[in-house]
């Protein structure tokens, strides 16, 4: 039984909520191609062609097993189904991990619907500078859980960051340890800002 892997061509499109897959008996929460993926991304061929689309599992607030997909640079493949598979095995529950393309590409909407997403071509803040996200070397988890907090201003609007509530992201906690073993840096150790959901390598 393969639990994790990469997906380069599907013709199902996103799945539903019900949809199971008999092979793991997880939610199928996005089961897309690459190409479906990046659709309406204005990111160039330079970036688009290091971009690959992993399944990921986790368990998800229901408590069972979903399957989802991120869109990640090539390089990051192999971290990211370990991560991922630390993740699962703790059961820390994340909600739904779905390409951003389906909220057109809108980081806010994805943030608003707790969507954990990795590639999204965008500049960071109101500066040119291209994000991590725009090469697919980021990843938020549970943002609306885990908000980027800014001189008081929190983001997503409405977002808390409460260390008490199940999903949210801690310092010593799986999700932090998972992508620190790896390399990864963590938003939340920032000075200038605190990113809890963010993850960069």
């Amino acid at each position: 039984m393969v639990a994790l892997g990469i997906v380069l061509r599907s013709s199902t499109g996103v799945g539903v909520a019900s949809t199971r897959s008999s092979a793991s008996a997880a939610i199928i929460d996005s089961q897309i191609t690459l190409w479906e993926s990046l659709a309406g991304a204005e990111a160039p061929a330079s970036i688009t062609q290091q971009l690959r689309i992993v399944n990921v599992r986790y368990y998800s607030f229901d408590g069972l097993l979903h399957q989802g997909q991120l869109v990640v640079h090539q390089k990051l493949m192999t971290d990211i189904i370990a991560i991922f598979r630390d993740i699962e095995r703790s059961k820390f529950p994340i909600s739904k991990v779905i390409p951003i393309s389906k909220y057109k590409f809108s980081d806010t909407q994805s943030m608003l619907d707790n969507n954990t997403s990795a590639f999204n071509y965008r500049s960071v803040g109101v500066t040119t500078v291209l994000s991590k996200h725009a090469l697919g070397r980021a990843v938020d988890v549970n943002p609306f859980l885990n908000p980027m907090i800014r001189r008081g201003v929190i983001e997503p609007e409405g977002a808390k960051y409460d260390t008490k509530v199940n999903g949210t992201i801690v310092a010593k906690g799986v999700v932090v340890r998972a992508f620190k073993r790896r390399g990864w840096r963590w938003g939340g150790d920032w000075r200038s800002l605190k990113d809890y959901q963010h993850f960069e390598k």
